[in-house]
């Protein structure tokens, strides 16, 4: 045969001892391209956009999506799906993520920090409705619970939170909304209480929300309290930020599903699974170190530089 054959596929059965290694490839290549690239008004591609597109390049006469299903699935190539990610943005993201990365690890300006220092992590989880269900839930022993899918909004409140970090404690309070005078009200409920009213220091981890943002909510922190240091994560790496665990703990133990009939009934909850989690708490596993950051920045540097680079002549 032919490197200029076209390549055939009856009832959607291919022939693998006849299948020609270089479609296989163009086709897998075909299915790594964007649907703009190819011409297509899609946000992704199917097997059986892929196969059709394979067509309409002439790469073959027909094919089904079930082949080229098989041929992508041997490479784990999966067209229709994605995931979301951001690039730094930061121009001095080692510097602060590094900062970050140091109080979880116990250092603070290359020195241990002392037995009588404090990292929390704080954050504000907004917008969390309270949803009454226009019937209540059935209960069904040994099969999956049933949630009426209808609801009443009954209003909305922020959750705001301080995560200890070496000691696997929370501190948290709900507010009608978010704001720098709400996260003042957190920061006094905090350092108004022992231990942390006669600690060292209270290093306060945050990411760049407008409630605690830049240098101004520094010193405005440092201001209410003298022995408070706000350390801010990157801009746009509030994965960096502990207390996002165990709000993610939050949204699946308390509000998924959300069964509420009123705003203080919500409001009780999170305060009832506040203490009940605190009763198991332990320190998260963090493992993500500097080193593990320097090898992510490289990495991305990397590609970028690969992205940037002139196509190879045909």
């Amino acid at each position: 045969m032919s490197g200029s054959m076209v390549w055939r596929i009856a009832g959607g059965v291919a022939d693998r001892a006849f299948s020609p290694p270089r479609i296989v490839v163009e086709i897998k290549a075909l299915a790594c391209e964007l649907p703009a690239e190819l011409g297509v008004p899609l946000s992704r591609l199917s097997c059986t956009d892929v196969a059709r597109a394979a067509v309409d390049r002439g790469l073959v006469a027909s094919i089904s999506g079930v082949t080229v299903w098989r041929w992508l699935s041997a490479d784990a190539i999966k067209p229709w799906s994605y995931r979301s990610w951001i690039s730094p943005r930061d121009p001095l993201f080692a510097e602060r993520a590094g900062r970050v990365l140091d109080l979880y690890e116990g250092v603070w300006q290359g020195k241990p920090l002392h037995a009588n220092d404090y990292v929390l992590c704080a954050d504000e989880k907004t917008s969390i409705q309270a949803r009454k269900r226009v019937s209540a839930g059935k209960p069904a022993p040994g099969r999956v619970r049933q949630v009426e899918s209808d609801y009443e909004r009954q209003g909305a409140l922020a959750y705001l939170a301080a995560w200890d970090v070496r000691r696997a404690r929370v501190l948290g309070l709900c507010e009608p909304t978010t704001g720098i005078q709400p996260f003042r009200r957190l920061v006094d409920l905090v350092m108004q209480q022992e231990p942390y009213r006669s600690a060292r220091r209270v290093f306060w981890v945050t990411d760049n929300g407008s409630s605690h943002r830049g240098q101004a909510s520094a010193q405005r922190l440092a201001k209410w309290y003298p022995r408070a240091i706000q350390v801010a994560t990157p801009v746009h790496a509030s994965w960096l930020n502990q207390v996002e665990i165990y709000f993610s703990v939050v949204q699946r133990k308390v509000l998924t599903p959300n069964e509420t009939d009123d705003l203080p009934t919500l409001q009780q909850q999170l305060f009832d699974f506040q203490t009940y989690y605190q009763t198991a708490a332990k320190p998260f596993q963090w493992k993500f170190t500097r080193d593990d950051l320097a090898q992510l920045l490289a990495k991305l540097d990397e590609q970028e530089r690969e992205r940037q680079l002139p196509p190879l002549a045909a």
